[in-house]
């Protein structure tokens, strides 16, 4: 037995698929997709981000999203054309990261402010860099000796001018 509006809702969808409006709709006949998968929770907030192409960045807490713009500051400031530019994107970015230590939310995690001056010398030194590799004469490639090339070793001196820590090993005993 049906109540009153059901039965209105009822015959407005059937007029409505014999006016046609259910015909050629962008999923007909197709399986609806995940129905494979196993059930997650968190399913209906990865297809909103994915179809509106938002950045998973977005989702992380404050320090967190401060810490990785910090961490990829080098590469934000590689394209900026003057010094003015570089110190006023800095500066905005120390006044985000004093404005979050005033107030901290969110997990708790180590922020510090960019020091202005370093980041200008990297900037420099990085267009300079880019320039000696423009004006420099092509090389000529080196033979294949059938051996793998060797992976140069990774520096962790930006970590330490970024956080003003060495990175050390922590060993713990068992007793």
């Amino acid at each position: 037995m049906t109540t009153g509006w059901e039965a209105a809702v009822e015959a407005q969808i059937r007029s409505a698929q014999e006016r046609g409006e259910f015909d050629n709709l962008p999923g007909a006949g197709k399986p609806i997709p995940g129905r494979d998968l196993p059930y997650d929770e968190g399913w209906w907030i990865r297809s909103f981000m994915e179809r509106e192409q938002i950045p998973s960045d977005l989702m992380l807490p404050t320090p967190l999203q401060l810490r990785r713009r910090i961490e990829q500051l080098p590469a934000e400031l590689r394209d900026l054309p003057t010094e003015e530019g570089v110190r006023s994107y800095v500066a905005a970015l120390n006044t985000e990261v004093v404005a979050w230590l005033r107030t901290p939310t969110g997990p708790r995690v180590v922020v510090r402010p960019v020091n202005v001056d370093e980041a200008v010398r990297r900037w420099r030194a990085d267009r300079e860099r880019v320039a000696a590799e423009r004006s420099a004469p092509a090389t000529v490639e080196p033979q294949d000796t059938g051996r793998p090339a060797a992976r140069p070793r990774r520096s962790w001196r930006w970590w330490r001018q970024l956080t003003g820590r060495r990175r050390t090993t922590v060993w713990h005993a068992d007793s």
